[in-house]
């Protein structure tokens, strides 16, 4: 049996589930783990991710070289890496193009927080990193400014990446930020997507906190901050050039054009 023959299957199984769920096509996508200070297995690269067996995954060092594995390793593992050195105790990076987040990343549309508890438990607010070409140099570090403060970051034009302590928490944020894309967009299909309350915000960090997870809004600097209308990351979208359109009104500015509109109906009819 291979060295880490375990971690390996486990990586298989988790390429099978992004597959099957349309979250990598064809080629697309990338895992790894870290196994020790030194040694990081990932996918190759130009190999589908849902046929994947033991003997495809490779193995590199933290410098990105290719250390063991028949199939030559992903070129974004470079992001992968960065990742691991900036946050040590992080073991599993997820990489895909989930559909209904990737068109996020294409609209380059801020994903709102406030709107469904889970997501804001077990993601909080989720950054859009500016753009770079997929496997460059410069992809691993357009998320720099973002991985001490999340463990989901949206990739401007191109996808998703998602990390934690293990390859299926790592792979859990990407299944639960897809689900919960899908769900706005569905909303705003159907009217206006309603948020939660300042207070109740305040309440799943709470929660969120009990659960031993970690959320920057927690922290002194939000205390008299109003979380409906102060999203973390609000200044770092210009450098992705990203703008909150669809989903970029506050409850409280919807009830002020409500009434806009009213008094100008109320005008005309004079």
């Amino acid at each position: 049996m291979s060295e880490y023959q375990a971690i390996k299957e486990e990586m298989c199984e988790i390429g099978r589930r992004m597959y099957a769920r349309h979250f990598v096509a064809a080629n697309e996508g990338n895992l790894s783990v870290r196994v020790d200070e030194d040694r990081v297995l990932c996918t190759p690269t130009f190999f589908c991710k849902g046929v994947m067996s033991p003997d495809d995954i490779s193995t590199v060092n933290m410098q990105g070289e290719q250390l063991a594995g028949k199939r030559k390793r992903t070129s974004e593992v470079l992001l992968h890496l960065e990742i691991m050195k900036e946050r040590p105790e992080i073991r599993g990076v997820v990489h895909g193009h989930p559909p209904h987040a990737t068109a996020f990343a294409v609209a380059r549309e801020p994903i709102p927080t406030g709107v469904h508890p889970e997501a804001d438990v077990f993601l909080g607010e989720v950054p859009i990193a500016d753009y770079a070409t997929p496997g460059d140099d410069r992809l691993a570090r357009t998320i720099l400014p973002f991985v001490h403060k999340c463990n989901t970051i949206v990739l401007a034009n191109h996808g998703t990446v998602s990390f934690d302590v293990s390859l299926e928490q790592a792979y859990w944020w990407t299944e639960i930020l897809d689900a919960y894309c899908r769900m706005l967009i569905l909303a705003r299909q159907v009217g206006r997507v309603q948020r939660l309350s300042d207070a109740e915000c305040r309440d799943l960090i709470e929660l969120k906190q009990r659960f031993g997870l970690s959320d920057p809004r927690a922290g002194e600097e939000f205390a008299d901050a109003d979380l409906t209308t102060s999203p973390l990351f609000r200044d770092t979208w210009a450098q992705s050039r990203a703008d909150a359109r669809a989903f970029g009104r506050t409850d409280i500015e919807d009830g002020l054009v409500d009434k806009i509109a009213k008094r100008v109906v109320e005008l005309m009819k004079q």
